[in-house]
């Protein structure tokens, strides 16, 4: 019997059937102002500046506000802002703030805790990065203005500042935000529109969050992170369970209310169900990645990052994450999300056909790889790196490599990726992901596609030519020039194996019927939720 079966079998059994399967401790009946959610994977850490992993973000988004917020139409929104004004020259952005922000300690929020916010946001993100490359000053004009000087004009400032890709620009108290950029924050506290209950943090068990009496929302209607955020329940419980069989069961009992991405094997079993609504979570999708450390060997020489493109099946990849249904994924010979108007397929020919294993073996002896071991960083309880680490150390075995298959869980792999180490000390050669197709449209918020060096993402790959067509983008004058510039750094970003893409795929999210309000999107929103008893 095949995973798949067993699977499928354990989440039609029901609760009774799952005792034994050590499911989760969960009070029934629950009130219909209590929210249980159960996440992507554990809440290991709570620093949306430090780390990047979606989880955190997501749980971030409760707790933190930010200026601007991005729309349902990819445009920024005004949030936390009042008003900005830009000068003539486009140098000098002057904000203001709403009046009666709060955090939740009950502090005013102003300006200088904004200050902090984004001095220490800019040091981690890349738009932040090339706003500090071309920033002459952030200061404080006075409690609810501050001012932005740039050396030159950056017309994308508002979208940097409302994206909803992580880092985000989250604001947070003056006193928290002056922590190094390269060190976690120990204190928790926002002005959003939930509080985080730390004294009932368990982490791998369970993180929550409860209504802030004091968040005064937008009047505009929500949308993504925009809009008014309207909480309607009092409680949001993230319940962490890892095996995909007992969240269904879960589910199917009314133990939680709602999955964030229920696997594709048991999806059919969900359906089933009259209590339950499933449905494609975000249309924009998401890219696999199999991102390689550039700093060292075997993939500090691109031809064994070519070769694992070579040898590489995204059938395979993609089949292992959603199943059978061939409508839930694609061959990807790119980085950019499919369907929208700038993906390009320029320089993908390395991606497409046959798959050649022998010429792989040999590019890969003539980068003078010789049997050390590979480690490989995969995390077991986040389904989506679990399958596509599976399908990579058969691979990579394949190829003649000695594999050093580390199985871990996904805060692990968050943490450790962060190592600038040698992978015999502590330090990693290789580890999965993914990318929100919502991130990966343009290269303004698409972290993961950026190859400067030490400033770049896990992995830190250094390609000139890849940064020179970005550059060129951000340059752009007209939607031809943007479109000609992407090609550019699809090929670039190719032909030095910035990472390998695993193929696009659409995952679901599942729901009870008597909680509505659920949106499409990159990531949950809560605000607009409600529960009937």
């Amino acid at each position: 019997m095949d995973r798949r079966t067993v699977l499928k079998g354990l989440a039609g059994a029901g609760g009774l059937a799952l005792t034994g399967l050590s499911a989760p401790a969960i009070a029934q009946g629950a009130s219909a102002r209590t929210l249980r959610f159960v996440p992507q994977a554990n809440l290991a850490n709570f620093d949306p500046i430090w780390g990047t992993q979606y989880v955190v973000r997501n749980a971030a988004a409760l707790v933190w506000d930010t200026l601007y917020g991005i729309d349902s139409s990819l445009q920024p929104q005004r949030q936390m802002v009042e008003s900005e004004e830009t000068s003539d020259d486009g140098k000098t952005w002057t904000f203001k703030l709403r009046p009666g922000l709060k955090f939740h300690d009950g502090e005013p929020v102003l300006s200088k805790d904004v200050v902090a916010s984004l001095s220490r946001w800019a040091a981690r993100d890349p738009m932040g990065l090339m706003i500090l490359a071309n920033q002459q000053e952030l200061t404080v004009v006075d409690d609810r203005t501050f001012k932005w000087v740039l050396k030159q004009p950056f017309p994308k400032m508002l979208y940097a500042l409302a994206k909803n890709n992580a880092p985000c620009s989250f604001v947070m108290p003056e006193r928290i935000a002056k922590t190094d950029p390269f060190k976690q924050i120990t204190e928790y506290v926002g002005s959003g529109p939930m509080k985080f209950a730390k004294g009932e943090w368990v982490p791998g068990a369970k993180a929550v969050f409860e209504k802030f009496a004091d968040y005064v929302p937008r009047q505009e209607k929500a949308s993504w992170l925009a809009g008014g955020k309207q909480i309607l329940v009092d409680r949001v419980e993230w319940i962490v369970m890892p095996d995909p069989a007992t969240a269904a069961a879960a589910l199917q009992n009314g133990e939680v209310d709602w999955w964030e991405n229920p696997i594709a094997d048991l999806v059919p079993v969900l359906k089933k169900n009259k209590n339950i609504s499933v449905d494609i979570g975000d249309p924009l999708g998401n890219i696999g990645s199999f991102r390689m450390n550039h700093l060292f060997a075997p993939f500090n020489d691109v031809r064994a990052r070519r070769a694992v493109l070579m040898a590489m099946s995204q059938e395979d990849y993609m089949r292992a994450i959603v199943g059978d249904d061939n409508a839930l994924w694609k061959a990807l010979p790119g980085f950019f999300t499919p369907d929208t108007p700038l993906y390009s397929e320029l320089g993908g020919e390395i991606l497409k056909g046959k798959r050649d294993l022998d010429a792989a073996k040999k590019l890969l002896a003539e980068s003078g790889y010789s049997g050390q071991p590979v480690t490989c960083l995969v995390a077991q309880d986040q389904p989506i790196t679990k399958a596509q680490g599976d399908v990579t150390a058969d691979l990579l075995k394949r190829l003649g490599m000695n594999v050093d298959f580390v199985a871990t869980d996904w805060g692990t792999v968050g943490s450790r990726r962060a190592a600038k180490t040698p992978p015999g000390q502590g330090g990693w050669n290789m580890f999965h992901s993914w990318h929100a197709g919502a991130d990966c449209i343009t290269p303004a918020a698409y972290t993961a596609i950026r190859a400067n060096g030490e400033k770049a993402w896990f992995g830190w790959p250094n390609s000139p030519n890849t940064e020179k067509e970005i550059t060129t983008w951000f340059d752009a004058k007209n939607i031809e020039e943007e479109k000609a510039a992407i090609g550019r750094v699809n090929k670039a970003a190719l032909e030095d194996v910035v990472y390998a893409p695993t193929g696009f795929f659409l995952t679901y999210t599942a729901w009870r019927k008597n909680v509505s309000g659920i949106t499409k999107g990159p990531l949950p929103f809560f605000w607009g939720v409600s529960k009937s008893a």
